[in-house]
């Protein structure tokens, strides 16, 4: 590519970046973009959005909400569906669970998923999560970040989703109370809501009632990330205690 359209393509590239992250710092070397653009390249390592964050040890957390309620391991298996050698290995950190078996646990367990991002049990009407602190739940090629959903006091519940090629939330569908909005911000994500299926690019948004089933991969390529945010959920319930039907046979 001749030099000068390099030129305009990195400065145009720099200004749908400002654009969509409202002013965030962002270089034309593209180490510090939000949306991962690295001044050329194919954008296809796994990079989350924004500063590294803390690492949740996802085994260690579901150990303690199990004990915390008092149910035996073989008590949370029939609960969730899953066998009893399933959750030993998911607690000694030997596997990591899929989003689907996080949501078929946080049901078996009576809490919201968001219960795996933070142990606090105290709710703020005001939240403030820098970039370095946001919780993050690694599942099979992907990473899940809670933007202070976890601790909020209100009916909304915000996560960064990043997913690698060929991720996904499982193979089965989900289902919960509440509304729930997608906005793509780099890659590709497919959404499969009832028969529908929508393919987001970056920029593209979805909103839906949640009590449709409803499931998301990335079909591309390249490196996935996106907002999504929860809410309208009834001021009772957690926005995924209805997240799976019984009988579903849970992901492993």
């Amino acid at each position: 590519m001749p030099k000068p359209v390099t030129y305009i393509v990195k400065y145009v590239t720099y200004l749908v970046c400002n654009s969509i992250c409202d002013g965030y710092p962002v270089f034309m070397t593209g180490s510090n973009c939000p949306l991962g653009y690295n001044g050329g390249g194919d954008q296809t390592t796994m990079e989350t959005y924004g500063p590294d964050a803390v690492s949740v040890d996802i085994g260690a957390r579901l150990r303690q909400l199990r004990e915390e309620r008092g149910m035996s391991m073989r008590a949370l298996g029939a609960a969730s569906g899953l066998s009893a050698n399933a959750l030993s290995t998911i607690e000694r950190g030997k596997a990591s669970p899929s989003v689907s078996t996080l949501y078929k646990l946080s049901d078996a367990l009576g809490i919201s998923v968001t219960a795996f991002f933070s142990s606090r049990k105290d709710r703020q009407e005001i939240i403030f999560v820098r970039a370095g602190e946001r919780p993050r739940v690694s599942f099979n090629r992907g990473v899940w970040e809670g933007l202070g959903g976890e601790q909020f006091a209100g009916r909304v519940e915000p996560f960064m989703l990043t997913l690698e090629n060929g991720a996904g939330s499982g193979r089965n569908a989900m289902v919960h109370t509440g509304h729930e909005f997608v906005f793509c911000l780099r890659g590709q994500l497919e959404y499969q809501v009832e028969s529908q299926a929508f393919t987001l690019g970056p920029g593209d948004s979805l909103l839906f009632v949640a009590q449709l089933k409803h499931r998301w991969r990335n079909p591309g390529n390249t490196v996935t990330n996106a907002l999504i945010l929860l809410s309208g959920f009834a001021e009772q319930e957690t926005p995924h205690a209805m997240h799976w039907k019984s009988g579903e046979a849970a992901s492993r």
